[in-house]
């Protein structure tokens, strides 16, 4: 699902026009990501929680020369579902 249908479904649900669904799609999007940057974490209840975690430096392998290469530290974003989306898609 992509933030068109997302918003789609939104309009079915709560019955709102497909603009503000839009809109209110990319504001949810747009304060995850402030909420990520700024905090590192963002839990949503029912549904997980959303963190940033450092990633360490460390040796990788040029796929195409077999080279030895540095791969410095960085940041991902991770998800751990909640319980009740786990229950709901097993």
């Amino acid at each position: 699902m992509d933030q068109l249908k997302l918003a789609e479904a939104l309009t079915n649900d709560v019955k709102i026009n497909k603009s503000i669904a839009r809109q209110a799609v990319k504001a949810i999007m747009k304060n995850i990501s402030r909420s990520l940057k700024e905090e590192g974490k963002v839990s949503i209840s029912g549904l997980g929680v959303f963190r940033v975690k450092e990633t360490k430096p460390r040796i990788g392998r040029n796929p195409k020369t077999g080279e030895k290469v540095e791969i410095p530290s960085g940041k991902r974003i991770s998800f751990r579902p909640g319980r009740k989306l786990k229950k709901l898609i097993q």
